[in-house]
Formats: C-alpha cells, structure tokens, sequence
C-alpha cells in the first residue's frame, strides 16, 4: 500500500473514477506528469515573484493570441482580478478602497441568461451588476440602453447549455467598444478545443479567463487571464503578491511554473489525436448500452455542449427503471465511487472519458448496468 493510499484510508476517503469530465468537485482533471516533476523542481529555487509573474505574462500572451496574460488562482480568482482591473485599475488609492466602489465606475453589465454561479467573484470586487435581457434572449437596444456613467464593464460567458439567443460576443464587444467599455469574458471550461484559446480575443474581448487545470491538465488551483496589456497590467497590481484585494487569492511559484508546462505542451499536442482516443472510449459505452429498451445512446461532439467526444446515455419516456438522478447517486456508492453528471439534461446521463483510464472503461459500464437495476 502507497503512503497517499495509507493516508486516505487513515482519512476514511475514497478513491473514485471520473467520467464527469473535470468537474473540480471531484478532483478536476489528472495533472500531467511533466507539471508534477517541474512543480517539484520549482519548489526548491527562490526568485522574485514580480520578475516570475511579468515573464509569464509574456509566454502566456504568446501562447494565448493576446498581449499578455497572469496566472491566477483559478477561474474565480480570475474573475475577481478582472472586476479589479477595471473598476480600480492601477490606482493604490482606489485598489485599496476595494471592495467600497462608491464614487467609482462600478457597474458591470450582464445578459441575465449570462448569470452564474461564479459572479459572486465580480461581486466580491465591489460591482453593481446592470442585467439585460429576459433570461433566454437579448437585443441590442436593451445593451445599448444599458450603459452609464458608472458603467466599468460588460461581462460575457461562455458555457456549455447556455441559451444560443444571446446576443453574439462580436455584436457586444462592438457596441460596447463604441463607447469605450471593456468585455470580460469568463471562458473557465471552453478548453479544449484549442482554438478557443485566442477565439475571444479576435472577437474583441479584453480579459479573457480559462481554467488552467480542467482540459489543459496543469495545477488545478490555477487560471489564465489573458487579454489587453494595460488591462493585465491593473489586475496583476491588485494581485498577490501586491498587498491588495487580490493578495487572497495568491498563486505560489510553483503553480505558475507547472501551468505554463501544461498550457505549452497542451497547445503543441494534436487535438485529433486526442479525440480519436476520447471518441473510442465514448464508443465503448455507447456499444455497451445501445441495445437497452427505453435509452438513447449516443457519442455527441459540437464544440459548444458537449467540447470533445463523450457518450450520452439519454433516458426516453419508454425508460422503466430509476431516474437519470437516482442512478447518479447509485454510482457513488461503495468502495470505489462512479462520478458522472447530467449537466446539460436532467434525463441524460453524460461519460466524459478525459480522466477515465482504458482499464477504468468496463469498471464505469459494469457499475453504471448495476445502477440501472
């Protein structure tokens, strides 16, 4: 027995398999073995966090289609610079008012089918948020309406299963840009595909936010802000290790190190390669089940719902036995717990393969068949 495997049964944990994608409820995604033995060597060597930070700015900036980028703590600790940047900006004495807004530009603007859980990071900052829309669709009159005085930001997200009658991300940043207002896109779990990467940025976005553990595998407490330089620039003032707002949400050395490996050997890797792998495993478990009464199964990819390739077990009205939400619960139970979701769907079930070994693939089918019973 492993000393980690000692020290989970000292803890009464289980160890599980993730077929729910990279859900950091469960762990988030498996780090790559390069990051470990980097972050390990990184650990050893003291440096000036300041010269560390801005040379990282640079390589992310060339890695991400932008002018420069930060390593955050993670996608929130990414939102929250970002309210930082442009409501504060560089400016210590405003930076230090922080969350107290009054007297500031302190309005973020919002498609209300755009709320989510994570802006309470906004919110966090000090931002007053002005909703637009009606929670499906948005026009253009009710964003051009919306801007004042007081206006910092638009806010924009991207999302699988959010509603696709929101106005466009170029038809935002160009409305807002006429009137000399950043967007902040949140863009934590849109990777993969590559592409998205600098996708946001050729439509104009000024912050962009991705998850730097998720599909890119790197620390899981990190995230990639990237977009404009005078706007990295005010995040990274309010940022750790600056005595400032966002000194609570520091990332160690360590974890700068290991994302840039991560994000560099991620954007090299053939993504169709790694497709083909992640469409072989989704097929197996839709092989496995394609001939159950009352189920749909199906390998589904389209780059906005569902990213890579995945199986969708989709339960139909002919369906006799447990709800999709019961045989969910079934799977986490016993010694070695089953974790998928249903995120996009109440009555499908989703296997996302990106941390399920080739090995773990007939353990998820046999205890999702005895889940069904």
């Amino acid at each position: 027995m492993s000393s980690l495997d000692e020290l989970y049964e000292k803890l009464g944990v289980r160890k599980g398999i993730s077929a729910a994608g990279t859900a950091t409820i469960y762990g988030g995604s498996k780090l790559r073995p390069e990051v470990t033995q980097i972050m390990i060597e990184a650990s050893t060597v003291m440096l000036d966090m300041d010269e560390l930070n801005i040379a990282a700015g640079k390589m992310l900036g060339e890695l991400t289609g932008s002018e420069y980028g930060l390593v955050t703590s993670g996608s929130a600790g990414g939102l929250l610079l970002q309210a930082c940047a442009v409501i504060a900006g560089d400016d210590p004495a405003k930076m230090a008012r922080l969350p107290d807004t009054e007297g500031m530009k302190n309005e973020i603007i919002i498609q209300r089918s755009h709320r989510f859980a994570y802006d309470q990071c906004y919110r966090a900052a000090g931002a007053k948020f002005v909703e637009i829309g009606d929670g499906k669709r948005c026009h253009e009159w009710q964003l051009e309406a919306a801007f004042s005085d007081k206006t910092a930001a638009v806010a924009y997200l991207f999302s699988p299963g959010l509603s696709k009658m929101a106005l466009s991300l170029d038809k935002v940043c160009e409305i807002a840009h006429s009137k000399g207002v950043p967007v902040i896109v949140d863009a934590a779990s849109m990777l993969p595909p590559r592409e998205n990467l600098s996708k946001y940025h050729k439509s104009g976005a000024d912050l962009v936010i991705h998850s730097g553990g998720k599909g890119i595998r790197g620390p899981q407490g990190t995230g990639i802000l990237s977009g404009k330089k005078e706007l990295i620039k005010a995040a990274y003032a309010n940022a750790a290790p600056h005595q400032f707002l966002g000194r609570s949400a520091k990332v160690a050395k360590e974890e700068i190190v290991g994302l840039l490996t991560a994000l560099n050997n991620f954007v090299n890797e053939d993504e169709q390669v790694e497709n083909f792998d992640f469409r072989n495993k989704s097929q197996k478990v839709v092989d496995a089940f394609s001939e159950t009464p009352g189920l749909d199964a199906a390998v589904k990819h389209d780059n906005v719902d569902y990213l890579t390739p995945v199986s969708s077990l989709y339960f139909t009205d002919e369906w006799e036995g447990p709800k999709a939400g019961e045989i969910l619960q079934r799977l986490q139970e016993g010694n070695t717990p089953i974790f998928m979701h249903n995120l996009i769907h109440p009555d499908e079930l989703i296997f996302d393969p990106l941390n399920v070994d080739d090995d773990e693939v007939d353990v998820v089918i046999k205890k999702i068949r005895e889940s069904m019973d």
